[in-house]
């Protein structure tokens, strides 16, 4: 009779687990910062037409993860090996959906370098005349990296158990910081520098049955759970842009560029 009783329980218990959105379920909503970011997207492509393009160059090596720490916990998010070793692709993704730069490749220089010189000797051994256009250059070049990633600055949960049937949620909070500086190729001078913080919210729901059923002395053992993450992808994404959009700014605060009339 009881085994009638639970199975019908335990289905309920594993659909809530997967109807229950565990990051809408009373959870806090994370930091201003992580607020502002949410629309961070629509913000930067609506930045104004600058009266000249400053052209950026990006280094691989220029803007990188610093921090060497990842997550440990396997019920959370990680930080993943794609944002580890290409952070810069984030920025120059920022950069070029801004609309406000003109970014030039260096990040495969040597790949733009090497088919240059394959098409200036192939029109000379064909006597073409028409010549390449001169490499562009940089006005400034973007540096900067992904300075410190703290792991686990807040948690907390709750959960209810009565007769060994219980339903429990956790979560807890991560902070992503980034630094974005803008410095002049000309003179070597660091034109403007920001730094912009990220909260990554991660949160699981999990439910259990936990029974010695008196028939035959049977222990029955069951259990179930959700997990949902803010992606640490989207999250560094979304710093990066913020970051982008606050160096625009500060650039036409200071004149280092200016908006077209």
């Amino acid at each position: 009779m009881l085994h009638k009783l639970l199975c019908p329980l335990v289905v309920l218990l594993s659909s809530c687990s997967l109807m229950i959105d565990p990051l809408d379920n009373n959870l806090p909503k994370g930091r201003p910062e992580g607020a502002q970011l949410q629309s961070l997207y629509t913000d930067l492509a609506d930045v104004l037409e600058p009266a000249r393009k400053p052209v950026i160059a990006v280094y691989a090596d220029g803007f990188l993860d610093q921090t060497g720490a990842r997550r440990s916990n396997s019920k959370y998010a990680t930080f993943s090996s794609a944002i580890t070793q290409a952070p810069h692709a984030y920025l120059i993704r920022a950069l070029k959906h801004s609309g406000f730069f003109d970014v030039v490749e260096r990040v495969s220089l040597d790949a733009v370098t090497k088919e240059r010189q394959l098409i200036r000797s192939t029109r000379d051994t064909f006597d073409e005349e028409q010549k390449l256009m001169p490499l562009k250059f940089g006005d400034m070049i973007m540096t900067g990296g992904v300075l410190s990633y703290q792991a686990n600055i807040a948690s907390g949960g709750s959960g209810a158990r009565t007769l060994g049937i219980g339903l429990s949620k956790s979560y807890r909070e991560d902070i992503i910081t980034v630094s974005l500086r803008t410095v002049s190729v000309s003179t070597g001078r660091v034109l403007t520098e920001v730094l912009v913080t990220k909260t990554i919210l991660s949160a699981s729901l999990d439910n259990d049955v936990f029974r010695f059923v008196s028939d035959n002395t049977e222990l029955v053992e069951l259990e179930g759970g959700a997990v949902k993450n803010e992606p640490t992808s989207i999250a560094l994404q979304m710093a990066i842009e913020k970051a982008v959009l606050e160096t625009i700014r500060e650039g036409v605060k200071h004149n280092y560029w200016r908006l077209k009339e």
